[in-house]
């Protein structure tokens, strides 16, 4: 993918608020997002409205413009800043030689070259598939255009000329093998929910640094890269405490503001997996000028997917490079760290192991020597605060915390002091 040509791409957004710094900031991230689909911007084209042309989404004058900005730079490809309806697409598919897609396709795009599981990819077609169905209609000059590139990637593109027959077929037989990987997974998790293991997921911004930290903290070799959405597919490892106690740690998909409605619904499978955490690890990128958005648009998507009443720890990543205006949020637990600083890595190991303790039950308990295997479990499976050996009675002292309904807090009130 390194060595692809990169597509040349003219940005089109429409500002429909005073808050110019909030639209500079969306269309910064549209160009982003267009680079990490490999596309390279030539131009930028914005336009101040009351509400967005019907149409046009942008006015009859400025969609002349655009012309003859494309007369200049001869584009392959003009992304439109918001999702654009399909009556929108066709005029301006009308009047404009290069291809037009919305800000929702390029985001399907990105997913589509990221996915790496087999459920990924049927999720990414899926989302695309239903985009597309409604757009389907007298596109036909603008879908033979579709030679590949930004906006085509990914399983959905050989379809896209099929009937719609075709296309509802395909839906429901990628729907009928989602359930069945759901099913399986909802299975994997009640055995993990039954074996009592502490979850704690990465949630965040996209980029905000989750992999960079999961990688870190869990021992375990997730994609990471300075690019948007460099994870797609969830990611479990184990992830050891400072005591020793062991829990998992699972990595998600970065979120994104106006992430189409298609994809919430696809990932929210995915999701489902941190609706079982128990400690919600919410990574903010304090380098971003719009961390506080960022912030903001985790929370909502969190409350769309039924997760927001879960623990949080706000980690607020890349405090080498804070910007100058960062204010950490008043709410909630909270610190400020470098994932590549190993000694903020153990301050916050040490502070989620607090946070881990608050949700388990305190244990003080005098153990016979004889005891060896429970000894072991209670190293194991519970957080371990003292172990002592009292010669003359031959037995071990213990204090620790361990999970309310764990299969060995029966053994621990047998030798309960």
């Amino acid at each position: 993918m390194k060595n692809e040509v990169k597509e040349k791409v003219i940005l089109v957004g429409c500002q429909l608020e005073d808050d110019d710094l909030r639209f500079q900031y969306s269309l910064e991230e549209l160009e982003e997002l267009t680079q990490t689909a490999n596309g390279q911007v030539v131009s930028i084209l914005t336009q101040k409205r009351d509400r967005v042309h019907p149409g046009t989404y942008i006015g009859k004058g400025k969609v002349e413009e655009l012309i003859l900005l494309e007369e200049q730079f001869d584009p392959d490809i003009i992304i439109f800043n918001d999702e654009l309806s399909p009556s929108q697409i066709r005029n301006l598919s009308k009047d404009l030689s290069a291809r037009v897609i919305d800000r929702t396709q390029l985001i399907l795009d990105i997913f589509a070259q990221r996915a790496r599981s087999r459920e990924g990819k049927l999720q990414v077609e899926l989302a695309q598939l239903q985009y597309l169905l409604p757009r389907l209609i007298g596109q036909g000059a603008s879908l033979s255009r579709l030679g590949g590139g930004i906006g085509t990637r990914g399983p959905g593109e050989t379809k896209l000329e099929s009937d719609r027959r075709h296309i509802h077929r395909r839906i429901d037989d990628i729907k009928t093998q989602l359930q069945t990987i759901v099913e399986h997974r909802e299975r994997y998790r009640k055995r993990r929910k039954r074996n009592k293991t502490f979850q704690i997921a990465l949630v965040g911004y996209t980029n905000a640094g989750k992999s960079t930290l999961f990688n870190r903290i869990s021992l375990a070799d997730s994609y990471e890269e300075n690019q948007l959405f460099a994870t797609l597919d969830p990611m479990t490892r184990k992830m050891p405490l400072p005591s020793g106690y062991t829990t998992l740690l699972t990595d998600t998909v970065g979120f994104i503001q106006d992430l189409p409605t298609s994809l919430i619904a696809a990932f929210r499978s995915t999701l489902e997996e941190v609706r079982e955490a128990d400690l919600l690890l919410h990574v903010v990128d304090s380098s971003n000028p719009d961390y506080n958005q960022h912030e903001k648009t985790v929370q909502s998507l969190l409350e769309d997917l039924d997760m927001s009443g879960l623990p949080q720890l706000t980690v607020y990543n890349k405090r080498d490079m804070v910007h100058p205006d960062f204010v950490p949020s008043g709410e909630g637990a909270r610190m400020i760290i470098s994932a590549l600083n190993e000694g903020d890595r153990g301050d916050l190991l040490v502070k989620m192991e607090d946070i881990v303790k608050k949700h388990m039950i305190s244990y003080h308990v005098l153990i016979p020597a004889s005891e060896g295997k429970l000894l072991s479990q209670l190293k194991n499976e519970t957080i371990l605060g003292k172990l002592e050996f009292l010669e003359e009675n031959q037995i071990y002292e213990l204090t620790g915390y361990h999970l309310e309904d764990h299969p060995i807090s029966g053994h621990i009130k047998k030798f309960q002091r």
